[in-house]
């Protein structure tokens, strides 16, 4: 893997024990760490805790850093560790099986009942209730602090694997190699737990802007 010149060049700053380096890599990243930390860990205050865990283990370990993938995902992977490992600490149990294998539990992405039966003499096995087109919908009902606050609880309600891929995602803008490297998931891993959160976050907002209409 090629390095980057400007995250070489950051890197020798911190291996000198650049302190204004530091401070502008944690000014980067500290508050996605603590959103992903809060994933594995029972509350903000261990979250706060691993994410200064793992600064303390970046500085000591930033000598060792191979460039085997990017300075951001061997961050976060050090986050994760951490994180798990406190988890179990607290001895509290995170269900992360499906990011090995998402298929061990087969979950729909859409409710059936918004299909049309087999036996339908029409249309089988189409729409019978179609999702809502945002596009046709004002843009200040999507807007409104109420929409985000909805949107909010639906990401914090989805199980731990499909929240954290979908916050590396489609929050912290996150590449689909880079949360793999990350989370330790295959393409097709990631792209399953990222389709099924999405629907569901899609899922409440229809319900939430159907609820407001009426």
């Amino acid at each position: 893997m090629s390095v980057d010149p400007a995250e070489l060049r950051e890197l020798e700053a911190l291996r000198a024990g650049d302190e204004e380096a530091f401070m502008v890599l944690v000014e980067r990243y500290h508050s996605a760490l603590l959103r992903t930390a809060q994933i594995w860990v029972s509350s903000r205050s261990v979250a706060e805790e691993v994410v200064q865990e793992t600064w303390l283990a970046v500085l000591e370990g930033i000598d060792r850093f191979q460039g085997r993938s990017s300075l951001k995902t061997w961050i976060f992977r050090i986050l994760a560790n951490t994180a798990k490992t406190r988890a179990v600490r607290e001895s509290r149990t995170i269900p992360l099986s499906s990011m090995g294998n998402p298929g061990l539990v087969p979950e729909p992405a859409v409710a059936a009942d918004r299909f049309r039966t087999p036996e339908d003499p029409s249309w089988p096995g189409h729409w019978a209730s179609k999702p809502a087109r945002w596009n046709e919908l004002p843009v200040e009902r999507l807007e409104t602090l109420e929409t985000r606050a909805r949107i909010e609880q639906s990401v914090e309600a989805l199980p731990a694997a499909q929240r954290a891929v979908l916050s590396l995602r489609d929050i912290e803008g996150w590449s689909s190699a880079e949360v793999c490297n990350a989370l330790g998931l295959t393409e097709t891993n990631q792209r399953v737990l990222l389709h099924r959160a999405r629907a569901k976050v899609r899922q409440a907002l229809e319900d939430h802007v159907q609820e407001s209409a009426a």
